[in-house]
């Protein structure tokens, strides 16, 4: 089977090793970047299954990169799933404009919710 890789844009380093060491026992793969910069820079040279996407990051954050993603004709399919602490209105209808797949409040979910999410979209793609 192959491994699914997962982008995960965080800056927070405990939250991306909770998740990174989390989704690689679940047998994912995952490539990590501090902000919405880093990101891009792996999209550019790395095919990726799915993004877990930060919202407030430096540099640049993750509604800057989900634009940016949504650009390019070679990334704008891949699932993106926001896992961020924004839970303002206007955040939330701007992302789900954009074709985001889930928007999560960190605080709301715990690591295996998260991990749930993620692989009943990966099993949606499937059957779509």
């Amino acid at each position: 089977m192959d491994r699914k890789k997962i982008l995960i844009v965080e800056d927070d380093n405990f939250v991306t090793e909770v998740y990174s060491a989390k989704l690689t026992e679940m047998g994912y793969e995952t490539v990590l970047a501090q902000n919405g910069e880093k990101g891009l820079e792996i999209l550019r040279n790395d095919k990726v299954d799915m993004i877990l996407l930060d919202i407030l990051m430096p540099v640049m954050n993750g509604v800057e990169m989900l634009e940016e993603i949504k650009k390019n004709e070679e990334w704008k399919h891949i699932p993106v799933i926001l896992l961020t602490n924004v839970g303002e209105k206007e955040s939330i209808q701007k992302v789900r404009d954009m074709g985001v797949k889930n928007y999560l409040i960190k605080s709301h979910f715990t690591p295996a919710e998260v991990i749930e999410k993620i692989e009943s979209v990966f099993k949606k793609d499937k059957t779509s």
